[in-house]
């Protein structure tokens, strides 16, 4: 019982910093990545699809990404989509593919996206303590049902509690490795 409350709290912190990945990855930097396209969902053949999975995405250069499509018809709907989207730029298509320019950043900019990489990273820092708080709530729980002793109970809290820290290093880390990727002109 013991074991399994330690590991679903692992597990969430783990999806904490996980999904912190995720979210960095997409946020657009200096650099052209096929992960800013990649997942931008498309209105086509009546449903809706990322764009991984109507074209090809490639990066020529550092500034350039090139999304060439499948189906030629879905050009004008993956142009649209893109612009719809949050990546703020605009698209240039010849008919047979897209182009994106990615622009350098300005200072300004660079930092307010540092802003917002510490604003993310707070936020999963709050739910790996989240995820630490329930844990300790379920052995309180089973402490008072007499389910565990309560040296049992401190021993997985001191546990949980290096995890929690070790998770926070990792998001810190995480942070400060691409803040300086911003930062970086």
């Amino acid at each position: 019982m013991i074991k399994k409350i330690y590991q679903e709290g692992k597990e969430k912190m783990e999806q904490a910093v996980q999904a912190l990945v995720k979210r960095y990855v997409k946020l657009r930097g200096d650099r052209a990545r096929v992960e800013l396209v990649a997942d931008i969902k498309v209105d086509c053949y009546d449903s809706k699809m990322s764009i991984a999975q109507l074209a090809n995405i490639s990066t020529p250069d550092p500034h350039l990404i090139v999304i060439e499509p499948w189906d030629k018809s879905l050009i004008k709907n993956i142009e649209k989509a893109i612009l719809v989207s949050d990546l703020g730029i605009n698209p240039a298509n010849d008919g047979n593919v897209i182009r994106l320019s990615i622009p350098p950043l300005s200072e300004e900019r660079r930092e307010k996206m540092a802003k917002i990489l510490k604003e993310w990273a707070e936020e999963s820092r709050v739910s790996v303590r989240n995820s630490r708080r329930e844990v300790r709530e379920e052995l309180e729980k089973l402490e008072k049902e007499k389910e565990i002793s309560e040296d049992e109970r401190r021993r997985v809290e001191k546990d949980i509690q290096s995890l929690t820290d070790e998770f926070i290093s990792k998001i810190d880390e995480i942070q400060n490795r691409k803040i300086k990727e911003i930062r970086q002109v």
